[in-house]
């Protein structure tokens, strides 16, 4: 059995990834978090904790699912932005080169402008704006830096098993009969359990690198909560607002990409995985919750 140190393992990736690694085939999955119960604890910000926990289990792979995603609290709390969202995959990463483990690190479309007029390749240059996109480059830096074995995998727009842009769709449905969603920022819906399987397919290979991530195709936030609706049976209104609105409704708001589609350019060149299409993933999950 293959030992996986999974991080932030109750998150909506970590739980994809328990049920896809843990059905009893060649995995055993060493699940830890930061202040969950049942998990066992690990503050991945401690180097010295992430290397007892590491040399104790000597993992085959370590796959960060661990991050500060909320984006607007990561401007104002920027030191706490930096050490678990860069601190920590430095950490990971020192500690995979010790113990001979291939690191899996998840990273974000973040650290791309969002002013491009076509997708983002793993070939095009990172030049973050919102403080949670300086702490995730600066946090894959440290992974290229510290590991000898790695997968950087970016991704964007996920949801999963957890709290996220559908379920709080859904539950304002509940109460509203119109709801005002940003209509001028572009990006890839991303089904976890297609980011996990995507890690499936690359972690017992020697294909290392930087690897981008999402769902085919792209939309709107407008578009996506329309079809949210749509394939839950709402008749909630969608009212397209701009970026400009939203931030006038909005003001401690950071400032979101416009355009973050990323193009899988290095899984399509190495033929490693292919997501399915945003309109379908999205069709399974509604049809399941």
């Amino acid at each position: 059995m293959k030992k996986i140190v999974v991080t932030g393992s109750n998150g909506q990736l970590g739980r994809a990834i328990n049920t896809l690694f843990g059905d009893g085939g060649s995995y055993e999955l060493v699940n830890t978090d930061f202040g969950v119960p049942g998990i066992t604890d690990l503050d991945i910000t401690d180097l010295d904790a992430v290397l007892a926990l590491c040399r104790e289990v000597k993992p085959y792979a370590i796959i960060n699912c661990a991050a500060h995603t909320n984006v607007d609290a990561c401007e104002v709390q920027k030191d706490s932005a930096y050490r678990i969202n860069a601190i920590g995959p430095r950490n990971m990463a020192i500690a995979s080169r010790e113990t001979g483990s291939r690191l899996v690190h998840i990273s974000t479309d973040y650290v791309f402008p969002g002013d491009a007029s076509s997708p983002y390749t793993e070939f095009d240059t990172p030049a973050p704006k919102a403080m949670y996109g300086k702490t995730k480059l600066a946090g894959e830096n440290f992974v290229r830096q510290f590991a000898d074995d790695f997968f950087i995998i970016r991704t964007a727009w996920l949801y999963g098993d957890g709290k996220n842009f559908v379920k709080t769709m859904l539950k304002l449905a509940e109460s509203h009969d119109e709801i005002s969603v940003v209509n001028d920022q572009v990006g890839s819906p991303t089904c976890a359990d297609e980011l996990a399987r995507a890690i499936f397919a690359l972690v017992d290979t020697e294909n290392y690198g930087l690897f981008h991530g999402t769902c085919e195709g792209m939309c709107s936030w407008a578009d996506f909560a329309k079809e949210i609706f749509r394939l839950a049976g709402k008749n909630t209104k969608v009212n397209p607002v701009t970026s400009r609105q939203y931030k006038e409704m909005n003001p401690a708001s950071a400032d979101r990409p416009a355009y973050s589609v990323l193009d899988n350019y290095m899984l399509r060149l190495t033929g490693s995985y292919t997501f399915a299409d945003w309109e379908k993933s999205i069709s399974e999950y509604i049809s399941k919750i």
